[in-house]
């Protein structure tokens, strides 16, 4: 999951390497805590132990767990922004629901299989996640209407905003599918589907 980084720095070629290893190894351990134990075991002293580096030596890879938590996000959100892409460029569907569907199945799929996002997602916020998950929200968000709009699917001088909305609210739905199960609760997933596709009716095209 996480690529060896290049770098310029000056630093002895061992010593860099070392300490790639390293941010990769803390990394690693983070990810593995977070998926097996939560959020609150994930503490920047066990994810050392767990990988085996002394806790006073964390700090000279990240100034606090709030930043293991954040480069651990981006790695997610570059691999669902590949997933979400993909759906979007997709030819089909050409449907609301089915635009709905796919992308709620796509994201679910992705945080089903990786707990460690679902608990920074979701138990884990602090103002520096807020600040990538919004990032994030809204790239997608205008993605998503660009395709609504070329597809006919919404009308054409539907305000951006209205998707972002869809956004925010399809993840707190997803919060709360989560917070009710570890697997999340398709009972609250459908609900969603329903509600989001029930909001972008309202914006279809008017009938000739």
């Amino acid at each position: 999951m996480f690529d060896k980084e290049s770098t310029t720095s000056t630093r002895p070629p061992v010593v860099q390497r070392r300490g790639v290893e390293r941010r990769r190894a803390i990394l690693e351990a983070a990810e593995a805590l977070l998926a097996e134990q939560g959020y609150e075991a994930a503490t920047l002293k066990a994810i050392g132990e767990r990988a085996g580096i002394p806790t006073a030596s964390m700090y000279h890879y990240f100034p606090d767990r709030y930043q293991v938590d954040a480069e651990l996000l981006q790695h997610h959100l570059q691999q669902l922004d590949a997933i979400v892409n993909g759906v979007l460029e997709a030819p089909e569907p050409c449907t609301i629901e089915g635009v709905a569907d796919a992308l709620t199945d796509a994201v679910l799929a992705y945080f089903r299989g990786h707990r460690s996002c679902t608990e920074l997602w979701f138990a884990g916020r602090n103002e520096t996640l807020d600040a990538l998950v919004r990032g994030y929200d809204e790239a997608q968000a205008e993605r998503l209407w660009l395709l609504l709009t070329e597809r006919n699917l919404i009308a054409a001088d539907t305000p951006r905003h209205v998707v972002q909305i869809a956004f925010e609210v399809a993840g707190r739905f997803f919060d709360i599918a989560f917070r009710r199960s570890p697997d999340g609760d398709d009972v609250t997933i459908d609900e969603g589907r329903r509600m989001l596709t029930a909001y972008f009716r309202t914006y279809a095209p008017a009938k000739a």
